[in-house]
């Protein structure tokens, strides 16, 4: 057995201990009983550290280091070069990581996400704030272990958008208020809304599970490789090879809601389902970053869902299984899914608002890690900062600083790449309509065959060979340009608005 086989053995054999995470994570959040998650939270931090001893040991140091030798190096294929340099920019970033920390961090936030379910349930802060505190501190240790040279933060960015910096995120965000806020005030000022009153009522849940798994067939999601389930907040979850599960939740008032989270969580499915087997169980097998995966959640959500070429076919799935849209024409669809309003809660917020949700989370999170702000202020700053960007205060925590589920998961520097999954969505959509010339015919048709195979072979097929902006050159000749954004935003809603 040569060493670079060897290798892939020892690293997929490691990886298992994180299936067994990934499950029981999954579990916690869709089907396990309240009670379980004291001893789950134990389980799941034992395994989380035998995986990361094993994967910063002495034996992953040898084989790194003999792989790394050039006359070895020199003969790997590509595939085998990029798995060896993936895989020598994790060691060294997690070696610099205590065990003991990963395993407190991972047991603080498994039970903290319990914590926060039930603060958000009773709008109580309170309830979460401890747990919060303490997994702040955690990501402080953390951040402190990874370095940076000029914000805290730089180190937690990095770990979902290799090579960021805070001050290039800083940058963009003030590209996009320049370029978006006026579009904004002109669209809620001159803009004509479009009539949408056809989507409120009380739409049965059955038939709303029945559409999601419609828009996934749409999609081509295989039902033989992953599944649909309902969970407090959606996400995706990769449990292992040839095993992806998306989650929604519903509401019986509009219908809207679960559709699109399907939609979205099922761009993140089609990404990691559609990575090579050659990848499988070794660092390759995810996206390139944490931003391009949020581009094909996005892409799949807004570009396509959110198209009119879409609604030119799935009007006839939704008629179908709701007659009383009988005689909503497809455009009228198109455009109510549109609508440009200021909200409260991230999840529920339109294309044009979206990105200032993220920018606000940012700005706090920045704050946060830099000890500009504490833990105890945040229900009150989160207040200001909608105030500031939307004009309006959240009634409540559970519509304001506990809607989301990121920070009882540790996950601090994630929230930019949904922004930045925007910004990149942009840019590939503007190459595949170069590529796809009829695109729009084939999804008008039912047939998204060509979307998704671009997809595959412009993104999917690299799995995290490439860094972001390596991949972003790569497929469009040029790195993040916001402008593409921009541009698109504004044509698709002049149209709708009328403007």
């Amino acid at each position: 057995m040569d060493k670079l086989t060897e290798f892939k053995e020892f690293l997929a054999k490691i990886s298992r201990y994180m299936q067994a995470v990934s499950l029981m994570q999954w579990d916690l959040e869709t089907y396990a009983p309240k009670m379980a998650v004291e001893y789950r939270s134990k389980a799941m931090g034992e395994l989380s550290e035998l995986y990361f001893r094993s994967y910063v040991s002495d034996k992953t140091e040898k084989f790194l280091e003999e792989l790394s030798k050039k006359e070895v190096y020199d003969n790997l294929d590509q595939v085998g070069k990029a798995l060896v340099k993936v895989t020598k920019e994790d060691y060294e970033k997690m070696k610099k990581i205590p065990p003991e920390l990963i395993r407190k961090l991972t047991e603080t936030t498994t039970k903290a996400n319990s914590a926060w379910k039930e603060a958000r349930e009773k709008a109580e802060f309170f309830i979460f704030e401890p747990l919060l505190e303490e997994i702040v501190s955690l990501t402080k240790e953390v951040a402190e272990k990874l370095g940076y040279q000029e914000n805290r933060y730089d180190a937690l960015l990095d770990l979902y958008e290799p090579g960021l910096k805070t001050k290039k995120l800083k940058d963009t965000i003030d590209y996009l208020k320049k370029n978006m806020l006026p579009f904004i005030d002109e669209l809620f000022e001159k803009g004509k809304e479009p009539r949408s009153d056809f989507f409120e009522g009380n739409f049965s849940i059955e038939k709303q599970k029945e559409l999601s798994k419609e828009a996934l067939k749409f999609m081509k999601f295989d039902f033989n490789t992953g599944r649909m389930d309902i969970s407090a907040h959606p996400f995706t979850t990769k449990i292992g090879p040839r095993d992806v599960r998306v989650t929604t939740r519903f509401s019986e008032k509009d219908i809207r809601y679960s559709l699109f989270s399907t939609i979205h969580e099922g761009g993140h499915a089609l990404y990691e389902l559609h990575i090579p087997e050659i990848f499988f169980e070794t660092p390759l097998d995810e996206g390139a970053s944490m931003a391009v995966h949020e581009s094909q959640s996005r892409f799949w959500e807004n570009i396509i869902g959110r198209g009119p070429d879409f609604w030119v076919y799935f009007s006839k799935k939704l008629k179908e299984i709701f007659p009383d849209f009988e005689n909503v024409s497809s455009m009228e669809l198109y455009k109510a899914v549109n609508i440009v309003k200021k909200s409260f809660v991230r999840t529920d917020a339109d294309e044009v608002t979206y990105n200032f949700h993220i920018m606000l989370r940012f700005e706090i999170e920045e704050a946060l890690i830099n000890d500009r702000i504490k833990v105890k202020e945040l229900p009150s700053i989160w207040n200001e900062k909608m105030n500031e960007y939307f004009g309006m205060v959240p009634p409540n925590d559970a519509l304001g600083v506990l809607q989301d589920v990121h920070w009882s998961n540790g996950s601090f520097g994630y929230f930019p790449s949904y922004m930045l999954g925007n910004l990149y969505a942009a840019q590939f959509f503007n190459k595949l309509k170069k590529d796809v010339t009829d695109y729009n015919t084939q999804l008008g048709e039912g047939n998204a065959t060509g979307v998704l195979n671009w997809l595959v072979e412009n993104v999917h097929k690299y799995g995290k060979m490439y860094k972001p902006e390596e991949l972003l050159e790569k497929i469009t000749g040029e790195t993040l340009n916001p402008k593409y954004f921009v541009d698109y935003i504004k044509e698709k809603f002049s149209d709708i608005y009328e403007l």
